[in-house]
């Protein structure tokens, strides 16, 4: 047990090890007088006892430990301003191809990305400044500063691509080249101020917790933490939290312009109290916008069109209350909630069809006030090495909620979405047998109205999530389905599905294994894809009806201090997000090792989706997928990819085909004479591109 967990001393600055130096605080230097006061020695009273308390002269520990914490080298700590980060991260980048659209030379008429093969650099910088105006109140800014920006690397998406160049049109329709957009920007920002009342958060993509397990049953506050999505999409959200104290105690509130990423803006409020043996929890939302802007000629949704550049397409408005209550009775764990929400989109428009394919009829109904309501119940019952859950829940076309981000018991995959328009059952066991866990899940889920069928003539059509109040997608959409999950866990203490697992992890070994079975016997209504340029289109059709399925395992290994090994393998088939019936075969796994300053990062994949969302979304895959990291740092790397000072090698290699962007058999090459292409790319090998990169990250302070 850390002595910092209970406030006595205090972390100071790691070492080139890793490791802390703890210097004792104030609370540390008065318990050591107070235990220095025997209460069963002789001729000690209540009063001897309370004047010895008053002779405590807490000002003298204080200056105790700044004393301690000077010497420990964190005396800047109490500076009203100080520079609490500087980072600087410079990038090359060396590429090549055969058999692929990406030009020898940079082509002053195309945007495409990658620009050229050959060789790029980047740079980027990072300054965080820190005040504390008050021992209470602490706030912080990290401003990004970007140099130049590489244009050639094979995985096209990232934080700095920003500033890239961009062309516009002037008012004479002559082109104008922007070199220098967002070129300095806010990376990050928070505040805290911690009184008497309350303790108040403010965050700007540093992200935040959600209140799953403080009666959010409906799980309507959503977690914002992102990992390195948020910096590769350029994602945003910003907003406060406030927990009340004292006789505020149980209340909780976020209001913010985006709560989390893609939200509306919005104010959320949340209330827990204890009603005899029953915990009692009430969730009320709404957003500040409410009104819905219909375009009167298209009958469209009108959206923030920034929102739209940016990857985001905006929930419809809502306004939502859940209410929850549970209590344990025995073994026997009761939780039923209610949730009424969507009371904004009562009286929008929706299609729907009867009839079979090729007669079918399309109607036209409305939301009704009905359709708001929605409710869950939740068992749960432990005994010993035994453990079993069922949920059942029927949720209206528009209460949706969110999914559940809470874990029941072990590390299962099929979870409660909580979306709207379904009915949904759940229930898995979880059985110990010494450090063996067996757990098989199971899930039934049906919606209230089935999607559109993707046959249906004019002028019916796919609902999608722009002009339609509900949709059926993955959340919602008809499942029958199973898992079971194999755990070996040899230290319990490190629970392998704790969020922090891989860095603590102490086992030796430690491994599961799960198979995943899903029979879905019905297609979905319309998906919005985004292409590479963060722009949208809704897709005409959806994907087929398939049984789909996964096995999957993760392995940690600790074998000493000082070299450590995580590894993740998967084999499976899958589903485009799209309108493609092409069903693919994956599998492929990644490693990453640390040994005392080194760290390995690598993975391989096998017929495989590419990296970025749009790759699923049109059924982009490559047949062969392979990366290697090689990296060493100053002091022991970390098991999450935080700031640090390293030096490092990275190489990407990719097969394409037919199915991949970029791929083009057909392509002229150079030299060639006479200059004609191919009759047909049939019978032409794979193309390929791969990529070199080398980096140098320097970083001081947190």
């Amino acid at each position: 047990m850390n002595e910092e967990w209970f406030g006595i001393c205090a972390k100071g600055r790691p070492n080139a090890s890793g490791l802390y130096t703890l210097y004792p605080r104030a609370s540390y230097y008065a318990l050591k007088d107070v235990h220095d006061l025997n209460p069963y020695a002789s001729g000690v009273s209540l009063i001897t006892v309370s004047e010895y308390f008053k002779s405590v002269n807490l000002m003298e520990y204080v200056l105790k430990a700044r004393g301690d914490k000077a010497a420990a080298g964190n005396g800047g700590d109490g500076q009203v301003l100080r520079i609490s980060n500087l980072s600087a991260r410079f990038t090359t980048f060396n590429t090549g191809g055969d058999l692929i659209t990406t030009p020898d030379n940079p082509d002053p008429d195309s945007n495409a990305l990658p620009n050229q093969l050959g060789f790029d650099h980047m740079q980027s910088y990072f300054v965080g400044v820190e005040g504390k105006p008050a021992a209470n109140m602490r706030a912080e800014v990290n401003v990004n500063i970007t140099g130049n920006v590489a244009q050639n690397p094979i995985n096209e998406i990232f934080y700095e691509n920003r500033v890239r160049p961009v062309v516009v049109d002037d008012t004479n329709d002559e082109e104008i080249n922007i070199n220098d957009l967002n070129r300095v920007q806010i990376y990050q920002a928070e505040f805290e101020w911690n009184a008497k009342d309350f303790d108040l958060r403010g965050f700007y993509r540093t992200g935040h917790y959600h209140w799953g397990y403080e009666g959010d049953f409906f799980n309507l506050y959503r977690e914002a933490n992102y990992g390195p999505n948020l910096d590769i999409y350029g994602g945003e959200f910003l907003g406060a939290e406030i927990d009340g104290k004292g006789i505020f105690e149980g209340l909780k509130a976020a209001v913010g312009p985006q709560l989390w990423w893609a939200a509306n803006p919005t104010m959320m409020f949340k209330y827990r109290r204890q009603l005899g043996k029953w915990d009692v929890a009430g969730v009320y939302q709404r957003d500040f916008e409410r009104d819905i802007d219909i375009d009167p000629n298209t009958g469209r949704r009108v959206i923030d069109p920034v929102q739209a550049r940016s990857g985001i397409i905006p929930p419809w408005p809502t306004e939502r209350a859940t209410i929850a209550v549970n209590r344990q009775v025995g073994k026997l764990g009761i939780t039923v909630g209610g949730i009424w929400g969507g009371s904004p989109l009562n009286g929008i428009s929706y299609q729907d069809v009867t009839g079979t394919s090729g007669n079918y009829t399309v109607f036209e109904d409305r939301i009704q006030s009905s359709d708001n309501w929605g409710g869950k119940l939740k068992l749960t019952y432990e005994n010993g090495n035994f453990r079993w859950y069922g949920m059942a829940s029927t949720m209206g076309l528009v209460a949706n909620a969110g999914s559940d981000q809470t874990q029941t018991f072990t590390g299962w995959r099929l979870i409660d979405s909580g979306s709207g328009n379904q009915n949904s059952v759940l229930s898995g066991i979880a059985y110990n047998v010494g450090n063996f866990q067996i757990a098989p899940n199971f899930m039934w889920r049906k919606p209230l109205i089935d999607a559109m069928p993707n046959d249906v003539d004019g002028p019916g059509r796919l609902r999608n999530w722009i002009d339609d109040p509900f949709v059926v997608r993955d959340g919602n959409r008809e499942t029958t389905a199973g898992e079971i999950l194999f755990t070996y866990d040899p230290t319990p203490g490190t629970w392998m599905y704790e969020w922090d697992n891989d860095r603590a992890e102490d086992a030796k070994f430690a491994m599961n294994l799960g198979f995943v079975y899903r029979h879905i016997p019905t297609t979905m209504d319309a998906h919005i894809g985004f292409q590479a340029d963060r722009s949208f289109l809704i897709f005409p059709n959806s994907a087929p009806a398939e049984d789909l399925w996964e096995i999957h395992s993760r392995m940690v290994s600790k074998v000493s201090p000082d070299l450590g090994l995580i590894a993740n393998w998967y084999y499976g088939n899958g589903q485009a997000n799209g309108d493609s019936d092409r069903l693919i075969t994956r599998y492929g796994g990644d490693l990453r090792a640390i040994y005392k300053n080194f760290m390995l990062q690598a993975h391989a994949k096998f017929n495989d989706w590419g990296p970025y969302d749009y790759h699923r979304d049109f059924n982009l895959t490559f047949p062969y997928q392979f990366m290697v990291d090689i990296s060493t740092s100053i002091s022991k790397p970390d098991w999450f990819i935080l700031p640090s000072t390293r030096i490092g090698i990275r190489g990407t290699w990719r097969s394409l085909n037919e199915f991949s962007p970029r791929y083009a058999p057909a392509a002229i090459p150079a030299d060639t004479f006479p200059p004609i292409n191919p009759i047909s790319a049939v019978g032409f090998p794979d193309g390929l591109e791969w990529e070199i990169r080398t980096y140098v990250h320097i970083n001081i302070g947190q």
